[in-house]
């Protein structure tokens, strides 16, 4: 999610839009805030996770089991009046109909064959589909009409269904192993890997909410019809600058050099996405800073996805590649603490005092002196926030894992 710096000024940038258009664009920004205060280390995966929906594609949150996926898919819909909202966790056993739409039993005591499509896939604006991977042999060729053309055959035969299918927010634990469902992979437009909280305040903060009353939180909501217009109208009316397809195409070719080719469907997809970064900032043209959308969109396996950041990154931000140089270095440090695990707390304290102390408060001011070079030459901080939350995590740990220190006062710190 973008920093103060960066959305300040955006409502002043839709002042000449429609009413509606921009009163919407401002509640779906005050909902990723709600979520992202919501959901730990969750920003980008909410803000995403909206860009997705306001395209009117797919996504993929690929991790762990216990990574709030499903609890994130069913509050951002809830935020959605009017909506319906269909979810289900598939087996190799899952049979259509009960995606779909189960046979009417009274109706086939009368002879005739029908279904019923209310609570199904068949009427969702919205669907969670959970273990998409393990979608039954059976129900593949409908599942892949379902996203691809919104379309759903019945049983019956007849004409196809028309299905109200915005976008679908699917989850895994693991990517795919064969090409049937690797058929349904393509078509998840955007892929987001979801891990465990990283920052040690975060997980006490998280142990804390379960023992104590949730605190009435803000609870901002747009209407269906509001969102369906902005997805329908004033995403694809969003201006695509010449300069922005020169970088695309840019990004294309440095992406090639790496021998990472996306599909030229992936890419003419991607391009909705841009406009509706641009359109959740309340922003009428895409600029650089909405192709950071791309890491998630054009690597096909998690070990390309930090090359495919780093090619996008550095197209779009100027500091970026400091700041992605540092991040390896915060990372190193991490990967470090995690092989020193049952070491002696004298072992760990000398590693902090030799190794990880300097090295991790030196990219710290770094970071913050990128950060503050980003706000004054006006650009997106967005890059360099990311590392910066890295760093402050993996030093969190250092501080509670290495020295011991309660995660409270780390959190008092930080």
């Amino acid at each position: 999610m973008g920093t103060q710096d960066e959305r300040a000024g955006t409502d002043d940038a839709w002042a000449d839009a429609p009413p509606d258009a921009a009163d919407t664009g401002r509640r779906l920004r005050a909902i990723s805030e709600e979520l992202s205060d919501r959901f730990y280390e969750r920003d980008d995966v909410v803000r995403t996770l909206l860009v997705a929906l306001l395209a009117g594609q797919h996504s993929l949150l690929l991790g762990p089991p216990g990574t709030a996926k499903s609890e994130l898919a069913r509050e951002l819909t809830s935020r959605i009046d009017g909506a319906a909202y269909w979810e289900i966790l598939l087996s190799k056993f899952t049979a259509p109909t009960r995606m779909f739409g189960p046979v009417d039993v009274a109706a086939l005591a009368r002879g005739e064959y029908r279904q019923v499509y209310e609570g199904r896939a068949t009427t969702a604006h919205i669907a969670f589909i959970d273990e998409i991977f393990k979608c039954s042999t059976a129900a593949l060729n409908e599942t892949l009409g379902f996203l691809n053309e919104r379309i759903y055959h019945p049983e019956s035969g007849g004409e196809p269904i028309r299905c109200p299918l915005i976008g679908a927010i699917t989850a895994s634990n693991e990517l795919p192993d064969g090409q049937d469902t690797a058929a349904i992979y393509d078509r998840l437009l955007v892929r987001i890997e979801v891990g465990y909280l990283a920052d040690p305040a975060n997980f006490a903060a998280l142990v804390r909410s379960a023992v104590r009353r949730p605190t009435p939180r803000a609870r901002t909501t747009v209407e269906l019809a509001a969102l369906q217009g902005a997805v329908a109208e004033a995403v694809p009316a969003t201006e695509v600058p010449d300069d922005i397809v020169d970088a695309v195409c840019t990004l294309r070719a440095a992406l090639r050099g790496r021998e990472l080719v996306a599909s030229d469907r992936r890419w003419r997809q991607a391009v909705g996405l841009l406009q509706a970064a641009a359109y959740l900032d309340g922003r009428p043209a895409v600029a650089e800073a909405d192709l950071s959308v791309l890491t998630h969109v054009l690597w096909d396996t998690p070990a390309q996805r930090p090359t495919v950041e780093r090619e996008v990154l550095q197209l779009v931000h100027p500091d970026a590649k400091e700041a992605l140089d540092l991040a390896d270095t915060i990372e190193e440090l991490a990967a470090q603490l995690d092989t020193m695990a049952g070491q002696s707390r004298e072992a760990l304290s000398e590693w902090v005092i030799k190794q990880a102390h300097n090295r991790l408060a030196r990219a710290g001011r770094r970071l913050e002196e990128l950060r503050r070079e980003a706000v004054g030459a006006g650009r997106s901080t967005a890059a360099v926030d990311r590392v910066i939350g890295q760093q402050r995590a993996v030093r969190a740990r250092v501080l509670t894992e290495a020295l011991g220190v309660d995660a409270r006062a780390v959190q008092a710190q930080l």
